[in-house]
């Protein structure tokens, strides 16, 4: 069967260099997924979690690799850093193995809609306005990832299938529900101020594509706890893409399927 081809890809929030990273699912989804654009949309690596404690395996390495061989064979590979990768903020305007880096970015679709590309970190009053808070954060959320490993053990042992810990969590927060709805919007008003008709993001780790007011807001997700793409098919239509993380199986959930 042939691989199935795309204009473009967006995947954000892999956190390479942490355990809960499913480097293994991406790496099966990069081979299994061709595009003429690849945009990295932040977070790509965790430069909070390696300062702490170094992890870096070998398939972390192979997606690394991966990314630098599909530069090398002519994709056009977009790396916008965000909070966690923010050192190589330092490095935007520059080029590493066929990779261009940036702050931002816009991404003309092909029926001519115009993305403005960004992670999203500088929308988020925690990590803007109170960084300890956001390193707590995210040290809660990496246990609350190793806890979910454990339970996710003992549910393939009882034949259940995968379940987030974490992403139940949030959606059980009222105070969560209401960050992510303020983010979207605060997101989609700065796009529409910028004159572009939409915005891919990442960061909050939500996969969505829906319309906020005349702006198409889209978030690629993330390769923690969800395994989200979203892709640009060849005629401009927007679509998110889920890669179940269990035994790699190559299935597209419906709850998650959304085009635009």
């Amino acid at each position: 069967m042939d691989k199935p081809r795309y204009r473009a890809i967006f995947i954000s929030d892999v956190h390479l260099g942490t355990s809960g990273c499913q480097a293994d699912a991406l790496l099966d989804f990069l081979k299994t997924h061709p595009s003429d654009y690849l945009y990295l949309v932040g977070d790509i690596v965790d430069g909070w979690q390696l300062r702490r404690n170094w992890y870096w395996p070998q398939s972390h390495n192979d997606v690394v690799q991966k990314l630098l061989r599909r530069a090398r064979k002519g994709c056009q590979v977009i790396f916008v850093p965000g909070n966690h990768d923010e050192f190589a903020r330092h490095f935007v305007g520059h080029q590493f193995g066929g990779v261009d880096v940036v702050m931002d970015a816009i991404h003309t679709t092909a029926d001519g809609r115009r993305l403005w590309v960004t992670h999203g970190d500088y929308f988020d009053g925690v990590v803007q306005c109170a960084k300890w808070l956001a390193y707590l954060g995210d040290n809660l959320y990496e246990f609350t990832l190793k806890l979910n490993r454990h339970l996710n053990h003992w549910r393939a042992q009882l034949g259940l299938p995968y379940w987030s810990l974490s992403a139940y969590l949030k959606h059980k927060v009222k105070k969560a529900m209401i960050y992510v709805t303020d983010f979207e919007v605060a997101v989609a008003n700065e796009a529409k101020r910028r004159g572009h008709q939409g915005v891919v993001c990442g960061h909050i780790h939500r996969a969505a594509i829906r319309h906020i007011d005349s702006v198409l807001y889209c978030n690629a997700g993330d390769w923690v706890e969800n395994c989200t793409a979203l892709v640009e098919h060849e005629d401009g239509r927007l679509e998110l893409l889920q890669w179940l993380p269990r035994e790699h199986v190559r299935c597209h959930q419906t709850d998650i399927k959304v085009t635009c």
